[in-house]
């Protein structure tokens, strides 16, 4: 129904900037998710679109229609951008029973060029002129019936919200807000307060949801989860800064940084330091956990020298990029995480372009008889469906994924593989994503 632009888009309070200087392309009949952790900028990109909160600097368009420029001093109010809202707070009339709640909008709306469809969707027109009027109470009966058809609450019309359960007054919340017809569909972090079992429940019902009513969903949340399940495209902001958007798979599977790759997967991605160089066949030979010789052995061709060469100038562009304010918040580099059974001594030496850090996944950790690897079961966590283990080797703990009802016994030794070309590649230098591939041990 929508397809919206952001342009060099900035807010900021002083020298902090909440968003910065992020460029966007939603498209029509998306579902988007801005991911990122708590106070990264997500809502308020989110509010920007909206129009709840005004940005500093840049340009935002809504179906061709520019709500915010701020060269041009434009800045729609946010009821005069056709958008719906959906909020971790239900937000419903507790004095008012379902019907009351999802018609008390619709009562209130007086335009010009409204009319209903057979199908008992609101139509906008003001191009086709005439008075403006009120919807009619069969018309507002017909939206209802429509909506509440669509998210499954047609037996509780005459119930009020204290009678309903939390997924139900979700459902109640999501028709009040399609009645409109809004363009986009906003919702910010809407199943936060639902326990595990409905969230998951929610999630396929906002998917449905999604298919049938043809709009644009932009969906705020820190649950990688829910990001990967639900959007076509993932947006994934940290700092103000947008480090990647993509479909989720691509994300999980290619990451473009150290960040994104620990941020996105659970259990967490491993992360081993790695030191080598690449050789004439376009391996890279490397030492791993201490005391292995490995070859990483990447499924794509990569020139490394001419590959630091176009991330250094893409960095230099970033850093030299000209700001009102100098920036509090500075953009540091990520501290990525290896697990270890104790504490070891940081390196003193300084990092060159010979020091790598490979990501596997925890479903690309292979126990097997023959394995390369020698290690024992630090722990061992059984749902029924898989395990999660947490295996040692060395001083290094790696965690792996055993699907099928598999026990093990803490302490018990073990021989494990890297399987299949799931692995990636970064530069410890700058944490920036090389390639894929896969990971022998000689």
């Amino acid at each position: 129904m929508a397809r919206i632009e952001l342009t060099h888009v900035t807010k900021r309070w002083g020298g902090f900037y909440a968003v910065d200087d992020l460029s966007l392309l939603i498209d029509d009949n998306a579902f988007v998710t801005l991911l990122g952790p708590s106070g990264c900028g997500k809502t308020t990109t989110l509010r920007m679109i909206a129009g709840l909160e005004t940005p500093t600097t840049g340009k935002i368009v809504i179906d061709g229609v520019t709500v915010f420029d701020s060269d041009a001093g434009i800045n729609i109010p946010p009821n005069k951008r056709r958008v719906g809202f959906l909020f971790q707070n239900y937000a419903l009339w507790p004095n008012m029973t379902v019907y009351q709640n999802i018609s008390f909008g619709l009562s209130n709306i007086n335009e010009a060029g409204l009319s209903v469809n057979e199908n008992g969707e609101l139509i906008r027109n003001p191009s086709a002129g005439g008075e403006a009027r009120k919807l009619t109470k069969e018309e507002i009966d017909k939206i209802v019936a429509r909506v509440s058809a669509i998210v499954k609450i047609q037996p509780f019309m005459d119930r009020y919200p204290g009678e309903l359960s939390g997924g139900q007054q979700q459902r109640v919340a999501i028709a009040r807000t399609l009645a409109p017809g809004p363009r986009v569909l906003f919702m910010d972090e809407p199943l936060s307060n639902l326990d595990a079992k409905l969230r998951l429940e929610m999630r396929s019902e906002l998917q449905r949801l999604h298919l049938s009513t043809g709009s644009t969903f932009v969906y705020v949340t820190h649950d990688q989860m829910e990001a990967m399940t639900l959007a076509t495209r993932i947006c994934l902001i940290n700092n103000g800064v947008l480090q990647q958007y993509d479909e989720p798979l691509t994300v999980y599977n290619r990451p473009n940084n150290t960040f994104i790759a620990d941020f996105v997967g659970n259990p967490a991605i491993n992360f081993i330091n790695a030191r080598g160089t690449q050789q004439g066949d376009g391996s890279f030979s490397v030492k791993i956990l201490d005391s292995y010789e490995a070859k990483f052995v990447p499924t794509e061709k990569i020139n490394v020298a001419e590959w630091y060469s176009s991330a250094e100038k893409e960095i230099a562009e970033f850093e030299a990029k000209e700001r009102p304010a100098e920036k509090i918040n500075k953009d540091l580099p990520f501290n990525y995480p290896v697990a270890t059974v104790s504490d070891t001594e940081k390196e003193q030496r300084e990092l060159d372009r010979e020091d790598w850090v490979i990501g596997v996944r925890p479903e690309f950790i292979r126990i097997s008889d023959d394995g390369p690897i020698e290690g024992e079961i630090f722990s061992a966590m059984p749902t029924g469906m898989e395990t999660t283990v947490r295996i040692r080797v060395g001083n290094y703990l790696l965690t792996g994924v055993v699907f099928g009802g598999v026990l093990y016994k803490i302490g018990q030794k073990i021989r494990l593989s890297f399987a299949g070309n799931g692995a990636v590649l970064f530069s410890r230098v700058n944490g920036r994503f090389v390639c894929c591939g896969r990971v022998d041990i000689a």
